[in-house]
């Protein structure tokens, strides 16, 4: 299918958008904070300037990391002997390592592969199963294909696993994706699944942001940093080429090339119901791109609006809007609906579309899988997800039928084998409802494969969905998750999440992390369903983006508002949390309202607006938030950056800042300059910087473990949640 962009990354990156805080690797000797001195710059510097932290972006350098392996000592000597901390490391430890988790699969050629991590292996190993039959079973027998650690042992190499993409039809050679330390940047490297072992002088990729697809066996579409000038200004790249085997990468033949202002630009084969499509993405911002086909040497425009979504179908095209399309002057389709059409007729100039979805005020359309005959519709209704199967008939014209699903689940339905028949792997979570995986055809009933255990205490706790009323008076969701029989006195200790961007939904789904080490404490988990996601559709993003981006902070500055009139909890027992763009609104939040909260969480996060667009991935931002550099999107951006709001004298709750030096989408100079500046204010900053991770953070389950217990302890710590 057509490439879909992703929050906060790159053409490539399909999921994580909404991450979790980094994960770490900590230095064991214990520093009293007294001990550890505040950044600053140094004594005999007189000057003032506007920002005297910029030494803090420099990465690597020996200045920055000195002051990081100083700020981590006072943050691991402090929060590692907290009470509970180590009982709660083991715990999270323990699930996050569990065997008892479910190995989801997907089907190549004949075999069904999965990639695994737990105690034994950290890194992970890539392994497959014969048959579905066998993964049926209790303790099926798994095939280890390839060994990360073992690898990386060997090659001295600290690799993340970032997928394979597998040559269709046969999938015997793979273009094996590799990290290191899990960053976005890869290298990748050709890998026989028959012989197990990386291919001889097959294709290799150095490291960089690259997206790479099969054309043929002996043809690969790439796009890498072909040296200077191929990269765009947000670092991805802006040129994709056509690589033939036994040559060098300068040899390979321009296909298309972007600017240097555009976000990426990728190629790809589409292998569908016997026929074949080469296909060009070119992104040109995070909310606008051209979709291209080649035929016959020539670039085909899919002339649609550049903010849509298009997908390919057995011979059909999909199209979802993100704004209103006046087709012709008798027709006009609404932001927000899905419609169909055949392929050829549409290239042809016809406009002769049939309405799969068609938005209302509660609803909006989640996600389309498609199977050999049927699409499945992933609809939600106020954040509940329901199903649709959509077939045509002899005479072409589309019909549907609901699929059943749980309330206040998540339901998800991807195919097994799409050139084969309509049967299907279908997945069910919740918040308190274990997620379990189970395989079926349209209008039966599943047959449950696999069911995960419940990983925390959930007995007396009951899910919630409640509606806070903003600033301009709209109401937004949330789910509350804790006791049923809750006192109601703003005693409890209550986690507040949410994200807030890019059009990602926050949905229900079965929180092991957060119940492990907070429901069971007796704590409330809160999950807050704000403007600039896409839970109301593209016109639920739209209304918080750019200069009217205050209308998520609204939103949630709402909820927690309600959490308090409602005396769920108090400012002194709410705690909050996020990642990444989530991480900016935990900034945000702190700085714009520090009255209402008693902790503060901000991971992976973006602080300073004056220079996000400057650093790393930012420039791919700027849809989202606006450029800095213009003055009218400064004068919004200057109202609510962190980094240029914090002031001194100001009582703001204490924050946790965490980040990653191998993060290379958002810098981890963000929250190195705002813990520095917090500091010499003379406020309460803790700062963790892990040394690898990426973006996402989670490289093994002892690092996630550690970071994840950090977090929580210095959350529970400071809103009196009991110890572990």
């Amino acid at each position: 299918m057509m490439t879909r962009f992703c929050a906060l990354g790159a053409v490539v990156l399909a999921a994580g958008c909404a991450t979790s805080s980094p994960t770490v690797v900590h230095d064991a000797r214990p520093v009293p904070p007294s001990a550890v001195p505040d950044a600053g710059v140094p004594a005999a510097a007189a000057v003032v300037v506007e920002d005297p932290y910029l030494w803090l972006e420099e990465v690597t350098g020996e200045k920055s990391l000195e002051w990081v392996r100083l700020r981590n000592l006072a943050s691991t000597g402090e929060l590692t002997k907290a009470p509970g901390f180590d009982s709660l490391k083991g715990k999270l430890f323990a699930y996050l390592s569990s065997k008892d988790k479910i190995p989801y699969v997907a089907k190549q050629g004949r075999w069904f592969y999965n990639f695994w991590t737990d105690a034994e292996h950290e890194r992970g190993t890539w392994r497959r199963l014969p048959s579905l039959a066998e993964y049926k079973k209790g303790a099926p027998k798994w095939e280890t294909v390839l060994d990360l650690d073992a690898l990386g042992k060997a090659e001295k190499e600290n690799w993340v696993w970032h997928g394979a993409n597998c040559f269709y039809p046969k999938y015997e050679r793979c273009l094996v994706t590799l990290s290191r330390g899990g960053a976005d940047a890869t290298v990748i490297r050709e890998f026989d699944v028959t012989k197990k072992q990386f291919v001889e002088g097959g294709f290799t990729l150095p490291e960089s942001k690259n997206t790479v697809a099969w054309k043929d066996l002996d043809t690969l579409f790439v796009a890498t940093d072909f040296g200077p000038g191929s990269m765009t200004a947000s670092g991805y790249p802006r040129i994709v080429k056509e690589w033939k085997r036994g040559t060098p990468l300068s040899a390979a033949t321009t296909l298309f090339e972007g600017k240097d202002s555009d976000i990426a630009v990728s190629a790809s084969r589409q292998f569908d119901h016997g026929k074949t499509y080469d296909l060009i993405s070119h992104g040109l911002t995070f909310e606008e791109g051209d979709q291209y086909l080649m035929r016959n040497g020539k670039l085909v425009k899919i002339d649609v609006p550049r903010t849509a979504g298009a997908e390919l179908w057995n011979d059909q095209l999909i199209i979802t809007l993100k704004d209103d399309w006046k087709v012709n002057d008798t027709l006009t389709l609404v932001r927000g609906t899905t419609v169909i059409t055949g392929l050829e007729a549409f290239l042809a100039g016809k406009r002769d579309f049939q309405t799969l979805y068609a938005p209302t005020p509660n609803s909006s359309m989640s996600g389309l899988s498609y199977l050999k005959n049927v699409i499945v519709m992933n609809v939600l209704e106020d954040v509940h997800n329901q199903l649709w199967v959509f077939s045509r008939d002899a005479k072409g014209t589309w019909s549907k039928k609901p699929m059943p699903t749980t309330p206040l689940s998540s339901a998800y339905v991807w195919a097994i084998d799409a050139d084969l028949s309509d049967e299907f792997f279908f997945s069910e979570t919740g918040f308190l409802q274990p997620s379990s995986l189970a395989v079926g055809k349209p209008g039966g009933k599943p047959e449950l494969l696999k069911q995960q255990p419940g990983f925390f205490d959930a007995k007396g706790l009951t899910v919630d969905q409640h509606f806070a009323v903003s600033k301009d008076g709209t109401k937004v969701p949330y789910f509350q998750v804790g006791k049923g029989t809750l006192p109601l006195d703003g005693t409890t200790p209550t986690l507040l999440t949410g994200y807030g961007g890019f059009e990602v939904s926050l949905e229900p789904y079965y929180n092991s992390v957060a119940g492990l080490a907070w429901l069971e404490r007796g704590g409330v988990f809160v999950q807050a369903n704000i403007r600039g996601g896409g839970e109301y559709g593209p016109g639920w993003h739209r209304q918080a983006e750019l200069g009217n981006r205050q209308r998520a902070y609204d939103d949630f500055i709402a909820i927690a508002e309600d959490l308090a009139a409602r005396k769920v909890t108090s400012a002194k027992h709410l705690a909050i949390e996020g990642g990444s763009n989530g991480g900016l609104l935990m900034g945000v939040m702190l700085t714009q309202r520090p009255d209402l909260f008693g902790a503060v969480w901000s991971g992976a996060p973006l602080l300073d607006m004056k220079r996000y667009h400057k650093l790393l991935a930012g420039a791919s931002w700027v849809a989202e938030y606006g450029d800095p550099d213009q003055p009218e999107a400064w004068a919004w951006l200057s109202k609510y950056s962190p980094y240029q709001n914090v002031k001194k004298g100001v009582t703001y709750p204490r924050v946790l800042f965490t980040t990653s030096t191998r993060d290379d989408r958002v810098h981890p100079g963000h929250a190195r300059k705002m813990t520095a500046r917090m500091l010499e204010q003379g406020h309460d900053a803790v700062f963790w910087e892990n040394t690898e991770g990426g973006h996402g953070g989670a490289v093994t389950p002892e690092q996630t473990s550690f970071l994840l217990a950090l977090g929580y302890t210095f959350l529970g710590q400071q809103v009196g949640l009991k110890a572990e």
